[in-house]
């Protein structure tokens, strides 16, 4: 086997940490370089639907299945799909006390279970990375927002959608896909929000609107600590296709209520009845089957090399990603070699799913008419909640 490269991974996310800890158990050095100033610095978002076949493949793969079962919410794989205009129940899944096999987990958790097992000094945290260049001798060089510099043999830019690693690769960049999610809270619900909770139930709740409030749907999540988040998601006029509302400045309640006309009062109340908005969170994807050349010492994983509209597949594919890149260094004699066979693989399994998740999110925030569950969700989804 050839020397062990010295490695920077781009990014402590599930996609990044997974890597991390595959490689150090196996020996190699890894530094991993993280934006946030330290691992509770930012919300890290809502929960995670974890699924066999890749996000929970990628915790055995890891040694640490075990542990995220034991803390995961096994009780919350509820699903309801809502009629938007009358508020009936199109479709409930609930499954059986001890039945179910994607429990849920918050993603603040899963990023302290994958920390717990590194070393204190893995991680960078505050650590924002602006470019990767090369050295005469054909060494990396990673270079952080203050100037700092580091060099290594292998850089996996794991650093989400506006990756600068992926910079360094391809000018392809995410486009807007005209849909913007405005994210909002409930706390302590059981008590304050107790009709809300009753609404949402133990898992997600969706509606896609049709008719006036075609391009409009709302999503709700039952989180840990007796939080639900909800999702006021709309597809913005044809003229603001390139300037996404960004900040929670552009909005007021009122006027997020203004693109749900026709709505039922039941589910409005996922946004009368919430205490704050929370963010909001314009919707970017890179086109299905995007590509680059194969480059020494450089490589992406998850968002970074294939974001996709939001369809329950992107973190789960992000592990699996970071697991079989890790498993394919540690393992192979030419660890160049299996970096670029394992990208082509990951390649083409994300222009198949990319293309799927596209479909999707265009049947529920186009301009025809509503999708039954099933047959909009990607097979990689739908499989999961049959």
């Amino acid at each position: 086997m050839s020397q062990k490269p010295v490695i920077v991974i781009v990014g402590a996310g599930p996609a990044g940490l997974v890597a991390a800890n595959m490689l150090c158990r196996d020996g190699f050095d890894v530094t991993v370089f993280e934006a946030d100033t330290s691992a509770t610095s930012r919300d890290q978002g809502g929960m995670l639907d974890l699924h066999v076949p890749d996000g929970q493949l990628a915790l055995k793969k890891a040694g640490l299945f075990d542990a995220y079962m034991a803390i995961a919410r096994h009780d919350d794989q509820e699903l309801r799909d809502i009629d938007w205009a009358t508020g009936e129940t199109l479709l409930e899944d609930i499954p059986a006390p001890g039945t179910g096999d994607s429990p849920e987990i918050d993603r603040l958790v899963l990023r302290e279970l994958l920390l717990e097992p590194l070393p204190a000094s893995t991680v960078i945290w505050g650590a924002r990375v602006v470019g990767v260049g090369k050295t005469p001798g054909g060494r990396r060089i990673v270079h952080l927002h203050d100037g700092r510099t580091y060099q290594c043999d292998l850089v996996i830019g794991a650093d989400g959608a506006g990756s600068a690693v992926r910079a360094a690769l391809t000018d392809v960049r995410p486009v807007y896909t005209g849909v913007t999610f405005v994210e909002l809270w409930f706390s302590d619900v059981e008590r304050r929000h107790a009709d809300v909770a009753a609404l949402v139930g133990h898992g997600t709740l969706m509606s896609v609107g049709n008719g006036p409030g075609s391009g409009t749907a709302l999503f709700a999540q039952r989180n840990g600590n007796d939080v639900i988040r909800s999702y006021a998601a709309f597809r913005t006029h044809a003229d603001d296709t390139d300037r996404p509302q960004k900040t929670l400045a552009d909005i007021t309640r009122q006027a997020l209520l203004a693109r749900f006309p026709g709505w039922s009062p039941r589910l409005l109340s996922l946004i009368e009845d919430a205490e704050h908005i929370a963010a909001i969170r314009p919707i970017f994807s890179l086109p299905p089957g995007t590509r680059w050349p194969s480059t020494s010492g450089l490589t992406l994983v998850g968002d970074a090399a294939h974001v996709m509209p939001p369809m329950g597949v992107g973190v789960n594919l992000a592990m699996l990603d970071a697991a079989e890149l890790a498993e394919a260094i540690t393992s192979a004699p030419d660890w160049q070699a299996a970096v670029r066979a394992q990208e082509t693989g990951m390649l083409d399994r994300a222009a198949q799913i990319g293309a799927e998740c596209a479909r999707a999110f265009s049947a529920w925030f186009g301009h025809s008419e509503r999708h039954a569950l099933p047959s909009a969700l990607p097979h990689t989804v739908a499989e999961q909640r049959r």
